[in-house]
């Protein structure tokens, strides 16, 4: 990949999309991640304003520290940037404590990690209309268009998506481009939606370059023959995942009402 003509392509798109939209700057949601430090950084590069928020809800430490050292970075060296901690820890706990009990489950932690998910994008768009926004989106395109490992109406819930044509791999490439803190590089990553430090493979099943590997097979075409007990396993995972959330990039379904019953 030329990886400073790709960083170049997408502050250029960044720009152009906004100027046409006639949107004064973009605000992005950082996590202490990869994905949101390259996001945020390449916002700060068009020269536009960048709102950069941290948005804890009973955040690891060690994520809030890598977040705000990467933000630090930022704001030294972007005037256009700025930065706000809102914690939505009371918001959250608000939030649960006026839905009935439920028995713990898989499905009720999924269904909260959700939960704290929209909580941000809301945060998020509340900011952007104030100041005239973009939500830029932190998702990749094994996250977004792969596994689907993003929460609809959550992370998912963005206006333009920076970094979605990129693959794990390449979005690392851009971070060392970029001069990301070795920190937010070498962390493993994780989505900080459970309030401990499990990462994303740990709930994939799979590493990042396992998953893009198993992509690039699917896009290729499959040859079952030549594949050993893990890259069966891999492929299985992937498309599993695949299928399962197809929902979250396909259209909203619509009943379409046949024209005569409209007469």
């Amino acid at each position: 990949m030329q990886t400073e003509k790709v960083a170049d392509h997408i502050i250029n798109w960044l720009k152009d999309y906004a100027s046409q939209a006639g949107m004064n700057g973009f605000v992005v949601g950082v996590s202490g991640g990869i994905d949101s430090a390259v996001t945020s950084a390449l916002c700060a590069k068009t020269g536009m304003r960048t709102l950069c928020l941290e948005m804890p809800i009973y955040q690891e430490k060690n994520q809030v520290t890598r977040a705000r050292k990467h933000l630090n970075e930022l704001e030294h060296n972007f005037a256009n940037v700025s930065s706000l901690e809102i914690n939505l820890t009371p918001v959250y706990d608000n939030f649960v404590a006026t839905l009935p009990q439920e028995p713990a489950s898989e499905k009720l932690d999924l269904s909260l990690a959700n939960s704290r998910a929209r909580l941000r994008m809301t945060t998020l768009y509340y900011f952007a209309g104030l100041h005239a926004y973009l939500v830029a989106g932190t998702g990749n395109k094994i996250e977004d268009f792969g596994v689907g490992f993003f929460t609809k109406y959550g992370d998912g819930g963005v206006d333009l998506s920076p970094i979605a044509d990129l693959l794990k791999s390449e979005v690392y490439d851009l971070g060392k481009h970029l001069n990301i803190i070795d920190e937010i590089m070498l962390a493993p990553p994780t989505d900080g939606l459970f309030g401990d430090s499990r990462s994303d493979e740990e709930q994939l099943g799979a590493t990042y370059n396992e998953l893009e590997w198993a992509m690039e097979k699917i896009n290729s075409g499959i040859d079952l023959n030549n594949l050993n007990a893990r890259e069966k396993e891999v492929l299985e995972i992937y498309q599993r995942l695949n299928f399962a959330n197809k929902h979250k990039v396909a259209p909203i379904p619509v009943c379409e009402i046949p024209v005569h019953l409209k007469k």
